[in-house]
């Protein structure tokens, strides 16, 4: 089903035929744009930064999925918690996570992230999700690079299903 004499070219994307002429949702639109430019914020706590780090070299290369770190939470939209947070280091990841603007993620990677790893201890929390809201969980310790790829692929797949997070006008 969909608008009459058009043809569907993808989910949610038609063609009017013989002309350059696509019709989609706004929510399509923008979702596939933030999709094709994440930037997460450099944010590495321990050993699995080193992974993080080896993602976006030239072996992996995350630049090819328009995956740019930036220095800035203020420029980033997906925080990438890698490493064994303490409670400590809790309230400072959090004011990182509060400066960036919306619409933000959280990817947490690692055992340490995840539950807090071999480490049960009064000092570590035990999980990211603890004091963020995570969006996607890269378990391993550490995760390879392929393993971190997939974890945003898969937040790219949530960003795509979204509606209405694109704007004020909700």
């Amino acid at each position: 089903m969909g608008i009459k004499g058009t043809v569907e070219v993808d989910e949610g994307l038609r063609q009017v035929p013989g002309t350059d002429v696509y019709l989609t949702t706004l929510d399509k639109l923008f979702n596939w744009a933030r999709t094709g430019s994440l930037w997460p914020v450099t944010f590495g706590l321990a050993c699995c930064a080193i992974e993080m780090m080896a993602a976006g070299a030239s072996h992996n290369d995350l630049d090819r999925f328009g995956i740019i770190f930036r220095a800035s939470p203020r420029q980033s939209d997906v925080l990438i918690v890698a490493g064994t947070v303490t409670k400590k280091m809790a309230p400072i990841v959090r004011r990182v996570f509060d400066q960036m603007p919306e619409p933000r993620y959280v990817i947490a990677m690692g055992s340490c992230a995840c539950s807090g790893g071999v480490f049960k201890t009064y000092s570590t929390a035990q999980g990211c999700d603890e004091f963020l809201p995570v969006d996607v969980y890269v378990p391993g310790c550490p995760p390879r690079p392929e393993a971190l790829l997939e974890g945003i692929i898969k937040l790219q797949q949530k960003i795509r299903r979204e509606h209405g997070r694109w704007g004020a006008f909700r």
